[in-house]
C-alpha cells in the first residue's frame, strides 16, 4: 500500500474522530498521532488533507450537497462524509498533485475498506458529478 493511500486512511480516521468529538484541530491531531500507529512518512500528506478539508469545510459541504441527488449531508454516514470531503478537496484543490482518476479511485477504495457495501457506488456517483461540474 502506497504512502498516500495510508495518508488518506489516516486523514479519514482522524476526520471521523474529530467530527464526533469536535476538538481543536492542532491539539487533537498531535494526540491522535501519539495514540495510534502512524508512520512519519504518512503524516505530512494526511495533515495537508486534514487541514485543507478543515479550511474548506463549508465549501466542500456545499459542493457535496449540491451534487448528491436526494441526499442531505446530515443523512450520510460520518465515514462517507469524511471520504467525500477528502476526495472533493483533492479534486478541487490538489489538481496539480492528484489526477482526477486517482482521487476518485482512492475514495472508492477507502469506502470499500471502511464503509458499507453500497458506499462505493454512492461515493463514485457524487465524485463523478463533482468532477463533471
Amino acid at each position: 500500500m502506497g504512502i498516500r493511500r495510508k495518508s488518506r486512511e489516516l486523514a479519514l480516521q482522524f476526520l471521523y474522530q474529530n467530527e464526533l468529538n469536535e476538538t481543536p484541530l492542532e491539539d487533537s491531531f498531535s494526540r491522535f498521532c501519539e495514540h495510534f500507529e502512524t508512520s512519519g512518512k504518512t503524516v505530512p500528506y494526511a495533515k495537508e488533507l486534514i487541514f485543507g478539508v478543515h479550511e474548506k469545510w463549508e465549501e466542500l459541504n456545499t459542493l457535496i450537497q449540491d451534487h448528491s441527488a436526494n441526499w442531505r449531508l446530515s443523512r450520510m454516514s460520518v465515514v462517507d462524509r469524511s471520504i467525500l470531503r477528502i476526495a472533493a478537496y483533492e479534486l478541487c484543490f490538489c489538481k496539480e498533485d492528484v489526477p482526477v482518476t486517482v482521487a476518485i479511485d482512492e475514495a472508492i477504495e477507502l469506502s470499500k475498506r471502511f464503509s458499507t457495501d453500497d458506499s462505493s457506488s454512492f461515493i463514485n456517483g457524487i465524485l463523478d458529478a463533482i468532477h463533471k461540474r
